[in-house]
Formats: C-alpha cells, structure tokens, sequence
C-alpha cells in the first residue's frame, strides 16, 4: 500500500525530485583520494557547514588571484604576526596576488619585531601574568612578546624618524615603505611582510597608526625632539585615505582578502562610499569603486552587531560592494584565521603553480604596482 504525501496540516505536498530541481549532491570526504592540500579542499568544498564555506572561499580566492585586471587588497586585524603567519602574507606579496595592505598598527609593529630577527615564545600559564609583568614578558593569549624586542624595535624607528626631513609630512604607507627600505637594507638574511612590501611596491596603510607600538615610539620621538629643541614631526592620515582611494580609482576592479575585521576593514570598504560622496556632494566626476571580489576570515558571528562579524550582503546596501546578480563574487569562512589562513593560501598556491597564470599574473602585477 502506497501512503499518501500528507502532513496532516490539512495540505497535500507535491514531493519534488532533486535531480529534476538540479540540486547539487554533496559528497562524503574520501581522504583515501586526496593527495594534495588542494584536492582537500575541493573536497571539502563538496561537504557542509565550515567546510564547505572554506572550500568556496577558496573558489573566490582563485578568482580574485588570476583576474589579471583585479586589485586585490588585504586587510589585517589580529595578532597575526604573533601568530607566526607574517610569512605566508609574505608569500601573498612576493608572488602578485596582494597589491596593498591595509593593517593594525600592533600588527606591523610585531611583524617587525620578526623581520629583525627576534623571536616571539610559548605562555607557561602556571605562570601568573602579575610576574610576567615584572619579567617584561608582554601575553598576548598563548603567546609573549617580550618588552626587550619592543624596546629594540624602537631604536629601528628612532633611527627612521631621526633621518626624516621635518617638512615632509609623515603618513603611515610612507613610513612602512621607508620601514620596508631600511629591512631590505639591513636584514637582508630576514624575511617580513614590510620587507616584501617594499620591495614589491606594496603600499602599507595602518589607519589607526596611534593605536600601536609604532604609534608610541611616533610619539616619544616627537617628545624627544620638542625637549632638545628640533622640529616636531606631523602625521597626517588623510594623505593616507587619499592616496587609497587614488589608488583605487585607477584600477579596473577590485578584490578584498580580510582577516578579522575592524577599523582595517572597515577603512579599505569605505572608500566605495567615500569616491560616491565625492560625487553627489562635491561633483567630482569620478567613476563608482566597488570591490568585485570578497574573501574573508573571521570567526566572529553576525548577531553580535560588529563590523567583523557583518557579511558582504550587508555591505552592499552601503555601496561597498557589488552584488552577485552584477557578477559580485564572495566567500566568507568563519573560522579562526591561524586555521583558515594557512589551508586556504596553501590551496591556492598549489591551483596557482599547475596553471599558465602565475607567470603572466606577475608581469601584469608589476604594471599595476607602478601605478600604485
């Protein structure tokens, strides 16, 4: 006897077939058939949940690195450097794939400390953070920066900022170029992601530059020199967001690799915004920017109300981003990024060395940064 399709709501189903409807099956991960990072991911591109999100992004991560007419912008919050993953942001840099970064401060500051060939250390938690402080042991989470290698990194700014004409100036991608000079100069057997930076013609912004080391070791020279009687140094962020939105203004399209979020985040979107304001307030008759390509690490959720946790969706409505039905292309992993970084990059790199891109990428990035 064959039952009938009911609920017993009163209405009758019509119960569809998936093959019909087109429905993609999913497909359980056999890793008796992956042999590479890359098969993994495609595999688990074809699982669910995180999985499946990880996988996708790094569909859109591919995307974005072999379009050859896209600007690809990287955007960094967290203790990444801490973390020891300042070289596969590195490699990002030193192969074509990132065009500029846009940073925290505290970031740079402890990629620094790396690329002058200090060593960050695992936390004892029996130990108590009351005598870490008195050891000069600076936590972050599982991790101590010790006080002596900021205190050392300090005498690398000093050293910058006592050559710097007091005339000029200072914003923060100029100051992470000269930064980038200086490494490539004097630690040469280093690498770092201001070092790779520099010599790739990366622009490095950091638009919350007080709210760093860096920031503090600014302000303690300007304290120096106003007590011995020299010229203050002026830092100026606004040559920063214009030199930004020029930038971006001169590229075709434009793509976004975040990890985590905040002001970095939120500083690169704006400028979608800030070019339209442009126009409708003052006139100006430049071309709308928005990024076409958005691929982002972070393991915040959407209820929370943040700007890390908010997805590309919500971006649109504020003329951030383009949406999918105009050929907008976005993959959101929402997982820690010491996890999902090195996994997708990994993938991405391996697609990236079978392909006949690589090499014509390049060629076209070297272009492109000129015009940076």
């Amino acid at each position: 006897m064959k039952l009938g399709n009911h609920d017993g709501s009163g209405i009758d189903r019509k119960l569809h077939n998936p093959v019909e409807d087109q429905l993609i099956a999913l497909e359980s991960l056999d890793l008796s058939r992956v042999r590479s990072i890359d098969e993994l991911v495609r595999a688990m591109a074809k699982t669910a949940f995180t999985g499946r999100q990880l996988g996708e992004a790094v569909d859109v991560l591919e995307a974005m690195a072999v379009d050859e007419n896209c600007f690809v912008i990287m955007t960094l919050a967290g203790a990444m450097t801490v973390a020891k993953q300042s070289l596969i942001i590195a490699d990002l840099i030193d192969r074509g794939i990132v065009n500029a970064i846009v940073s925290t401060g505290a970031l740079m500051a402890h990629g620094l400390v790396e690329a002058t060939g200090r060593s960050h250390f695992r936390y004892n938690p029996d130990v108590p953070d009351t005598l870490l402080y008195e050891q000069g042991y600076n936590r972050v989470y599982d991790t101590l920066e010790p006080e002596q290698n900021l205190d050392d990194v300090e005498e690398v700014i000093s050293e910058i900022l006592e050559k710097w004409d007091h005339n000029e100036v200072v914003c923060s991608y100029k100051l992470n170029h000269v930064i980038g000079q200086h490494l490539s100069k004097h630690a040469k057997n280093e690498r770092g992601i201001l070092k790779s930076a520099y010599q790739k013609g990366v622009p490095v912004f950091v638009p919350a530059f007080s709210d760093s080391e860096l920031g503090l070791d600014f302000a303690l020279n300007n304290r120096m020199r106003e007590s011995t009687g020299h010229h203050k140094l002026r830092f100026d962020p606004f040559e920063d967001m214009e030199h930004f939105a020029a930038t971006l203004l001169r590229q075709e399209r434009l793509g976004v690799f975040t990890i985590g979020g905040g002001v970095p985040r939120n500083w690169a979107q704006q400028v979608g915004p800030f070019i339209e304001l442009r126009r409708r307030r003052l006139g100006e008759r430049v071309p709308l920017k928005r990024y076409h390509y958005g691929v982002r690490i972070c393991p915040e959720p959407v209820y929370w109300g943040g700007l890390s946790g908010s997805p590309y969706s919500e971006a649109i409505s504020w003329g951030k981003f383009v949406p999918p039905a105009e050929g907008g292309k976005f993959g959101e992993v929402f997982v820690d990024a010491t996890v999902g970084l090195p996994i997708m990059v990994a993938a991405l790199l391996e697609r990236l060395a079978k392909s006949k891109h690589t090499s014509a990428r390049n060629k076209e990035r070297v272009t492109v940064k000129k015009s940076a």
